[in-house]
């Protein structure tokens, strides 16, 4: 009797390393796509910090390099402010191509990773 079931054993003890391979791969991709966001992700917030840091520093030898030029600080740091809100609202209205295409290729690439499929 054993030899007319074992086919059958050996077809459930294979499926079960099939779907035990195919789980383990799941999660090797999910933690390579996770790492490369999480890198991007830090690199980014790490690129912005230093930039607003720049921002910060030229605004204020702006603000002292005008202000000696017109005599005034208080102007100098009123156009100064007017220089970055148009900074801001032109950010404001390119964030669609500057935020949304960076991002939606990432989180494509982390779901729908392109590299397997293309090996095989």
């Amino acid at each position: 009797m054993s030899h007319f079931t074992q086919p059958a054993e050996d077809l459930s003890r294979k499926a079960r390393e099939y779907v035990d391979l195919r789980v383990d791969e799941v999660k090797l991709s999910a933690a390579k796509g996770l790492s490369v966001s999480l890198s991007k992700l830090s690199g980014m917030i790490l690129i912005l910090g230093v930039a607003t840091v720049f921002v910060l520093v030229l605004s204020f030898g702006l603000i002292i390099l005008v202000g000696e030029l017109i005599g005034s600080y208080a102007w100098a740091a009123l156009g100064t402010a007017a220089l970055l809100g148009v900074a801001l609202w032109i950010l404001i209205r390119k964030r669609e191509t500057l935020f949304r295409d960076t991002f939606v290729p990432l989180f494509v690439g982390l779901f729908f990773n392109q590299d397997d499929e293309t090996k095989e």
